[in-house]
């Protein structure tokens, strides 16, 4: 093996006088990567990526995981950035490689996660042939990133991987292509070392509030009656949580998060209202649909969140809305302030007015809401039949989890279905970026990839996927990549024979007509684990739920698939049907 390259640092700049050496693309490619401060790349080789290969063998301090489906490389780096904050990084080929990964890309689009996506493409002068293995990556990847490139010229890799990298993590974060043509990795070029700044002209995301606005905003706060905090992903983004937990302890206000923004603030504090929208507590819904002002910090007022927009209307209230993208504002739901900021930035500012403040919030009128409050919450929505020793509710393995775990260091990955609405609903997050989940495109599959992208680069946490038997089998191959890499996570499947949430609708919308929603052929998921080199595990009696949890911990350095046989008929309630407003709930059967 040539050491040479192995041994160079990713250098920012040659020395003066200095011969500049010369590197090939995929060289410089790699070096860009280092300069970056990349330690993980998920991928899968072919053909037009083979020089970038070549180059990553001739360095030691980039990892790259070969996963079992291009799909699963782009899941897993989604899930490392979610984690931790940091840019994730992808590697496929061309052609089939790329398409592959389309679903994961898209995924990272809509829930806005850093990502550079780094695709192989057939040499520039094939092109628009139907080469072998080609296709338009630009084109077709247009709609579900936040930008991309085309690699023309081996002296442009290092400024446009520096593009890549900062567009990816600034502003609204999200997903970035660089396409590489195969000659363009292998042509050799001077390199002057990777760029210390980035200037583009056409994008400058503001980063801080309009100081008005947030007068305005603080002014609003204070004069409010029955105020409500409304967050999203927005805040982990951002790394607001401590900014937001500082905000509403200081004011006494209500809070809820969205799915995506659990974590934000603590879920065991009694000024969490839980989860709102179309799975969201009776609680956390009537006071968005009730409170005279309402705070949104980093959330887009969804369809799963507010339901019907007209039915959200009908109801007088002012909105203040802090996003840093303008174009989330006023998009579903027309704002009275409009604050087009970084969260963190406009509320450390919006925490130091209210410090210097002589108005205090009206404690007689907060003191009304908070008994109103109260009142909704008496009824518990979430109960269920947790007597129940027949069979085991999925509620009860997700409760009996946050038990064993709520003093651990764990991340809960889920896929999606009725088991990822019960883990956001019964899985009490008290930290931010530890409950990883897709939730814009609603991605089938990711819980596995996700889970083992996070304990790469966490090795000492706890890693729990919650996952279903339809879910789980559409990237169940990576557990070959969990053995490989020696990543072992947790297995949490809640098994009930059904693709569970397309059978709740066609229960209660399509008059129980179920269509291709029963599970009629499904592995022996013990014996799958197994042959894959890992331990399963079978649970089929509620009083066996916490010892199979107990056992799997035990087993740390085993990735271990737990097959929960749960209660086929359990629904997942309360729920808003689509279209009805987010009051409109079903509480439970009851109601059907």
């Amino acid at each position: 093996m040539d050491t040479s390259f192995k041994a160079e640092s990713a250098s920012t700049s040659s020395a003066p006088g200095a011969s500049v050496p010369e590197l090939r693309g995929a060289e410089i490619l790699v070096k860009s990567l280092q300069a970056e401060n990349v330690n993980f790349i998920w991928g899968y080789p072919g053909g037009a990526v083979l020089h970038i290969y070549d180059a990553l063998y001739k360095q030691e301090t980039i990892q790259h995981v070969l996963v079992r489906h291009e799909q699963a490389a782009v899941h897993a780096a989604d899930g490392f950035a979610r984690a931790t904050g940091e840019v994730g990084v992808a590697l496929v080929t061309s052609g089939p490689g790329l398409t592959n990964a389309v679903t994961g890309i898209a995924t990272a689009y809509m829930d806005s996660i850093p990502m550079v996506i780094i695709s192989g493409q057939v040499p520039t002068a094939a092109i628009g042939l139907d080469a072998f293995q080609e296709c338009d990556t630009v084109g077709i990847t247009r709609p579900i990133v936040k930008h991309n490139f085309l690699v023309k010229d081996a002296r442009d890799m290092a400024d446009v991987m520096k593009k890549a990298f900062h567009i990816a993590r600034s502003g609204r974060p999200g997903p970035v292509v660089v396409d590489v043509p195969k000659d363009v990795s292998f042509n050799k070029t001077p390199y002057h070392g990777y760029p210390e700044s980035v200037v583009m002209r056409s994008y400058n995301p503001v980063r801080k509030g309009h100081g008005g606005q947030i007068r305005k905003a603080l002014q609003l706060l204070l004069a409010a009656k029955r105020p409500y905090i409304y967050t999203g992903g927005g805040v982990l983004l951002g790394n607001a949580s401590q900014e937001l937990r500082t905000l509403v302890d200081m004011l006494g206000f209500p809070c809820t998060n969205t799915l995506m923004g659990l974590g934000a603030y603590p879920a065991s504090d009694p000024k969490f209202l839980g989860m709102l929208g179309m799975h969201g507590t009776l609680e956390a819904n009537n006071a968005m649909q009730n409170c005279d002002v309402l705070l949104a910090v980093g959330a887009r007022f969804d369809d799963r969140v507010i339901g019907n927009p007209k039915h959200f209307a009908q109801v007088e209230r002012k909105i203040i809305h802090i996003d840093i993208d303008p174009s989330s504002i006023s998009k579903r739901v027309k704002v009275d302030v409009p604050i087009v900021g970084d969260v963190k930035d406009v509320l450390q500012e919006l925490i130091a007015m209210v410090k210097e403040s002589s108005v205090k919030p009206d404690a007689q009128a907060l003191g009304a809401w908070w008994s109103t409050i109260d009142g909704w919450r008496a009824r518990d929505c979430m109960k269920y039949d947790r007597e129940n020793t027949q069979v085991i509710k999925p509620q009860r393995v997700i409760e009996t989890l946050w038990e064993m775990t709520q003093d651990a260091d764990a991340y809960i990955t889920s896929d999606v279905g009725q088991h990822q609405m019960w883990a956001a609903q019964y899985y009490k997050f008290n930290e931010p970026r530890r409950w990883i989940n897709s939730g814009g495109l609603g991605t089938m599959g990711v819980g596995i990839p996700y889970a083992m992208g996070i304990k790469l680069a966490k090795p000492d946490s706890e890693v729990f996927c919650v996952t279903g038997e339809g879910s789980v089998q559409m990237c169940i191959q990576e557990l070959s990549t969990c053995l490989q890499y020696n990543t072992p996570i947790k297995i949490v499947a809640l098994n009930n024979r059904y693709l569970g949430m397309v059978r709740q609708w066609q229960e209660i919308e399509y008059s129980g007509r179920y269509s291709h929603s029963y599970m009629d052929a499904l592995p022996d998921f013990v014996k799958l684990a197994e042959a894959y080199g890992h331990v399963g595990m079978l649970i089929e009696k509620p009083e066996d739920v916490e010892p199979a949890l107990r056992e799997a911990r035990r087993l740390k350095d085993r990735t271990v698939f737990m097959d929960f046989r749960t209660d086929p008929t359990e629904n997942v309630f309360p729920m808003v049907r689509a279209g009805k407003g987010i009051t409109e709930m079903i509480m439970g059967a009851e109601d059907l």
